[in-house]
């Protein structure tokens, strides 16, 4: 038995929007491809956030490995502490999200961050992001292997201040 592509069409998030009923990808016509693009604009602007915090929320029941609070407590808590200290909504967000590929890939989870929310932030939480692992040795004086003090390196820089203020 034979299953076409069309027995297997995952539901579409809107009851209007069409499925490009082809496999590959070099059977796609600038029509196809047009059409995606138009409801990608949709389904992103509907539902991107709350995919977000999906990926975020996943992980509320999981254990910690040694930690006192496990990842999305540490999420969590995070933003609390810079919706408290005063800072903006981005601020916010950004400390809600820092963590959120930690467990996925705990050695490029800034990065991972830094990518999820690139296209939405400032230069300055984008940076951060990608260094705030980093900046984090100086708190981590007897972890083995670290260097402590990486984050000179960047001493000078626009937003080495903030970086160190948020890991602080």
């Amino acid at each position: 038995m034979t299953t076409t592509a069309s027995s297997r069409l995952s539901p579409l998030a809107r009851p209007d929007w069409r499925h490009v009923d082809k496999i590959a990808l070099e059977e796609f016509q600038p029509e196809d491809w047009h059409l995606l693009e138009q409801q990608r604009r949709l389904y992103l602007a509907d539902l991107q956030a709350d995919q977000v915090l999906r990926l975020l929320t996943a992980s509320q029941d999981d254990p910690s490995f040694g930690y006192r609070v496990n990842n999305y407590r540490h999420c969590l808590q995070s933003a609390t502490m810079v919706l408290r200290d005063g800072r903006d909504e981005e601020d916010v967000v950004v400390a809600l999200l820092h963590d959120v590929g930690f467990t996925a890939c705990p050695l490029l989870h800034g990065d991972f961050a830094a990518a999820l929310l690139g296209a939405y932030i400032s230069d300055r939480n984008h940076w951060m992001l990608e260094h705030h692992a980093t900046f984090q040795n100086v708190h981590s004086p007897h972890l083995p292997g670290v260097k402590q003090h990486e984050r000179d390196f960047w001493k000078g820089h626009a937003h080495y201040d903030w970086t160190a203020e948020f890991v602080a």
